[in-house]
């Protein structure tokens, strides 16, 4: 089960993915409201294992410290090309923005085609970068969260360091949208939308899938 709230001063987007059998979930991508996202997590009556990134820019990130403490014995994964984001305020961003945010190692390090169990559900890296070097997406059963990577009707910046333009996109067409048109896409901002959708309307993915 796919659940996502926006969080922040830049409302980035956080899920909770859970599995409805076992009740076991993972946090993916808590950008900050660390207390409001364990509320979530005590309301649901949920046992989160992991705290899953997508990538590690600040608003994806800034409650990972917070939930260490609060939720206990979780640990954290972020892929091998953004791990070092998390120690480091000017690549997450956060020194431009004054927060100087540093936070501990990562506990795991993401591959692409890695599969997470979630209790009796299976989460499945998938590598996109271009938003960020190490940029993933994470496919599930009931869709695809995909970060900064995919938002409906666009794509992520590419302009900051570690961007590429060239990646991002062939990244999107040769692994976002061989997925069925069916898939639903939970972006990092906005709204939820679809491959088909994406595959339609998206300015940015032009020529053969």
């Amino acid at each position: 089960m796919i659940e996502g709230r926006a969080l922040g001063p830049m409302g980035a987007n956080c899920y909770l993915y859970s599995c409805r059998e076992s009740k076991k979930a993972v946090i993916i991508d808590p950008g900050a409201d660390g207390k409001k996202i364990q509320r979530w997590v005590l309301d649901k009556g949920l046992k989160v294992d992991y705290i899953l990134l997508t990538h590690g820019h600040v608003d994806h990130i800034g409650a990972v410290d917070e939930l260490r403490v609060l939720l206990g014995d979780v640990q954290v994964g972020i892929h091998a090309d953004d791990a070092g984001m998390l120690t480091d305020a000017k690549k997450n961003l956060s020194s431009y923005l004054g927060s100087g945010l540093v936070l501990q190692s990562a506990d795991f390090l993401l591959q692409d085609g890695q599969g997470i169990m979630v209790g009796n559900e299976l989460l499945t890296v998938i590598s996109t970068p271009g938003h960020s070097p190490g940029g993933v997406c994470f496919l599930g059963t009931e869709g695809l969260i995909s970060g900064d990577t995919l938002f409906a009707g666009s794509i992520g910046r590419t302009d900051f360091p570690g961007g590429s333009l060239e990646q991002l996109l062939k990244g999107v067409k040769d692994k976002l949208m061989i997925l069925p048109d069916a898939t639903k896409v939970f972006p990092g901002h906005g709204e939820e939308t679809s491959i088909g959708e994406e595959k339609r309307d998206n300015p940015y993915i032009q020529g053969p899938i």
